[in-house]
């Protein structure tokens, strides 16, 4: 176990160098100049340039920005002066994490029980209901969803606030919303893996030595079935964290998306590099937390194999 994990780390170390370097080139091909606002002053704009190091060639800039993060430091917001993006992340990602991680929990808490549901009852109408649950949760955009929300539940009925972040109440629209599609994905998923596990010899040896059917659900069919929803389990995270971005700009949510989204539009490379980088060692971490509790879940799977099938 510590073998694979040392493993896996080092393979982090590599994928959050090459994510960065692409982003940090990527940045940098955008058309225009962080300092736009300078144009008329050439004398200004070229001070700018010097202070924040932009007039070095791409290489050295990359270099020293790699012995920045080696120091934990993300750098200056080249538009929010006297700012770090060290700070910016330190007041905005709680926000931020709290509104993935509860779509997350309500995504597997509710995908986990449709498509139990769904399986159980299969061909019979309240699974065609959860099956048309997942087909919408898979066709429409969080965004759209959002919107829908919004207009039927905060300015037609009035029931919830259309916006902020200010208490239970504000939460729940932007959590639904963002959850909806993670929660069709493990709908799908939970179903066709229940199907598959229900007709197996040990479910039916298990019914025979006459245990409840709720022992049988939870005991065998449950544990077996929802292996492949571990599996995906960092993709999703990845999804729900991305689609935080777009939520929190329409429900006004003051997380990480409104400085990601507006760094990226006023071109501030620090900031989108950080945040990025942030969010990057944030989601490789999931993902090595799926890998091992995907072996803890199910004892007879082996690590090792585990990443071989993973790799083939």
């Amino acid at each position: 176990m510590a073998k694979y994990i040392l493993k896996r780390c080092i393979i982090a170390i590599f994928t959050m160098l090459v994510l960065i370097t692409i982003i940090f080139v990527l940045v940098r091909l955008l058309p225009g100049d962080p300092f736009t606002a300078e144009k008329g002053n050439q004398a200004i704009q070229a001070q700018m340039h010097a202070y924040y190091g932009l007039d070095k060639p791409l290489i050295e800039q990359w270099a020293t920005y790699i012995g920045q993060l080696l120091h934990g430091n993300l750098g200056l917001s080249l538009k929010y002066p006297g700012r770090s993006v060290n700070d910016a992340i330190r007041q905005t990602f709680p926000v931020s994490a709290s509104l993935g991680l509860r779509a997350l929990s309500l995504a597997l808490t509710v995908g986990i029980i449709l498509g139990t549901i769904s399986a159980q009852k299969a061909g019979k109408t309240i699974d065609y209901l959860c099956v048309l649950i997942a087909i919408i949760g898979v066709s429409a955009p969080d965004f759209i969803v959002g919107v829908i929300l919004q207009l039927v539940f905060a300015v037609k009925l009035g029931w919830f606030p259309a916006g902020q972040w200010q208490g239970f109440r504000y939460t729940i629209l932007p959590v639904f919303a963002l959850s909806l599609y993670t929660i069709a994905m493990i709908t799908r998923l939970m179903r066709s893996s229940m199907l598959e596990v229900i007709n197996q010899d040990y479910i039916l040896t298990a019914k025979a030595k006459g245990l409840s059917r709720f022992e049988v659900i939870w005991r065998h069919q449950l544990r077996n079935a929802i292996l492949p929803v571990v599996t995906v389990m960092g993709p999703l995270t990845a999804a729900v964290l991305t689609g935080t971005f777009v939520i929190e700009k329409i429900f006004a949510i003051p997380g990480m998306g409104k400085f990601y989204v507006q760094s990226v539009s006023d071109l501030d490379y620090t900031m989108v590099l950080g945040m990025t980088s942030f969010y990057g060692l944030f989601l490789v971490i999931a993902n090595l937390a799926v890998d091992v509790l995907y072996g803890i879940i199910d004892p007879r799977i082996k690590i090792a194999e585990n990443k071989k099938k993973r790799t083939s």
